[in-house]
């Protein structure tokens, strides 16, 4: 059995009168992909927001890899390994696509103000990796083409490609996938869900996703949590939430 890697224990997320994260608990352990999946309005952009630092939740415990992580800002997760992309494609898109992939280093180089305007050979070094790094996951991501093209000009699902490399380069432990298929056609769709596989098998990555598509939902996830108003209606395996009444009605309303 593979241990847990992310604990959230009795969420809850107030904003005002309004309780959009309602005592969510779940785990999700080192080679899994688990879906966070609901209608419109059931809190799980929100319960991300959580677990990657930018919303300090009103209660509850998230820990990662046994650490408590519920009241660290969004860059002290980001340090520990738990990285995410967004909805809305996220770049610098007036860098380019390998400028986008030097920039996303800028905390693993360790280097201070002065070495860089010296140009010391510590810099030098570092900067030769981050460039390596760059065209190894350029190759990874079948965007070595396009990598002085700005990023703002790639096509969408090349945009979305770029996305999830700027996140790899960090070697997460831990990644984040906010409606990744949004925007996708079906091919890029079909592409995406070998790419996931492909992360999980060969870099080791656990993933953990909000998506509206259940094609891609239900053919890559280990584990499905689902969500109502904020509250957990239902966690299982994919064939167990298919067949699941509750989740029939939340999406589908009944007679």
């Amino acid at each position: 059995m593979s241990q847990p890697l992310l604990t959230v224990t009795d969420l809850c997320m107030r904003f005002g009168g309004l309780l959009a994260v309602d005592h969510i608990s779940f785990q999700v352990k080192t080679d899994q992909v688990f879906a966070i999946i609901g209608p419109n309005g059931a809190g799980k952009t929100t319960v991300f927001n959580c677990i990657g630092g930018f919303y300090k939740p009103t209660s509850g415990e998230m820990d990662l890899g046994g650490k408590a992580i519920h009241n660290m800002p969004s860059h002290k997760v980001a340090q520990m390994g738990l990285v995410r992309t967004f909805q809305n494609v996220r770049l610098f898109k007036n860098l380019t696509v390998l400028e986008n992939l030097l920039v996303a280093q800028h905390q693993r180089l360790n280097l201070n103000l002065l070495s860089g305007l010296l140009k010391t050979p510590a810099y030098r070094r570092s900067e030769e990796q981050a460039k390596s790094n760059a065209a190894w996951w350029l190759d990874y991501m079948g965007l070595r083409a396009y990598a002085n093209r700005e990023a703002g000009n790639l096509a969408y699902g090349h945009q979305r490609r770029l996305e999830i490399a700027r996140c790899m380069i960090t070697q997460p432990k831990l990644l984040l996938l906010d409606e990744p298929a949004a925007g996708l056609n079906p091919q890029e769709k079909r592409d995406l869900q070998d790419l996931i596989n492909q992360l999980r098998s060969e870099k080791g990555v656990a993933v953990l996703l909000i998506e509206h598509d259940m094609s891609l939902v239900m053919n890559i996830s280990d584990e499905i949590l689902v969500m109502e108003y904020g509250k957990p209606i239902a966690l299982g395996a994919p064939s167990q939430i298919q067949n699941d009444p509750r989740v029939i009605k939340a999406y589908l309303g009944e007679e």
